[in-house]
């Protein structure tokens, strides 16, 4: 039967994001672009979350106390976003109580968990491709950094997740907020107070770049246009 489900929800999904093909390139270049270097958190603080992502997954997977709920997780810097279904109160405490003793390290658990019947799998398509949107919106602004921000969707609710400044956390806001089909934007930043020092050495740096690439090409259509009017002289004499 789980086969069956499995198979159900991949032809669905398959069916509903082949009509978004541009959405879905966005997520390939969300990929390319959004590299650990800019991440502003540190490797080990990386591997951190993933292993903690991984392991609060695996005790959802692997509880059968759990089989009738649908939970998603989202970590950032040991910070636990956990949203989802539970049939009821007591498994959605069960659940917070195995996730607190799973991970005794987490600096807090988020609990966005509902007490409801499960969201179906196209709802969860549906989620999977506003996520996918607000990524992509992400790429065409140039505030922050995609990967400064993580974006977790659930019933049409946007969670962001991040280290940014509060006008980044803003702007970050307005632009989910824009996606086709969001609810609502719920902010779960870690606010800094001030951008680091080594981002805006770099932004400096790629602004004198392309200040100098500009001179550059400049002064290279000034010769090419000077050279044009020598040439246009020299014919002149010539036919003359």
């Amino acid at each position: 039967m789980k086969k069956v489900i499995l198979l159900g929800f991949l032809l669905i999904s398959a069916s509903f994001l082949s009509s978004c093909s541009p959405i879905i390139q966005g997520a390939a270049a969300v990929t390319t672009v959004a590299t650990m270097a800019n991440d502003r958190r540190s490797m080990g603080e990386i591997l951190d979350d993933k292993a903690l992502y991984m392991d609060l997954s695996n005790l959802v997977n692997k509880d059968p106390m759990l089989d009738d709920a649908h939970i998603n997780f989202n970590v950032f810097n040991k910070s636990v976003l956990m949203t989802g279904e539970a049939p009821d109160d007591d498994l959605k405490n069960y659940l917070e109580e195995q996730v607190k003793r799973r991970a005794p390290l987490m600096k807090q658990l988020i609990n966005e968990v509902e007490v409801m019947p499960n969201s179906s799998y196209l709802s969860r398509a549906k989620d999977g491709v506003i996520s996918v949107q607000i990524e992509a919106l992400f790429l065409d602004q140039e505030v922050f950094h995609p990967r400064h921000v993580s974006v977790l969707t659930e019933r049409k609710t946007v969670y962001l997740m991040g280290s940014v400044t509060k006008r980044e956390a803003e702007h970050a806001t307005n632009v989910a907020s824009k996606a086709k089909n969001v609810n609502k934007v719920v902010k779960l930043f870690n606010y800094l107070l001030v951008r680091p020092a080594e981002e805006i050495e770099r932004d400096n740096k790629k602004k004198e770049d392309a200040e100098r690439k500009a001179e550059l090409d400049a002064k290279r259509a000034e010769l090419e246009a000077a050279q044009a009017e020598l040439q246009r002289q020299m014919d002149e004499l010539n036919s003359n």
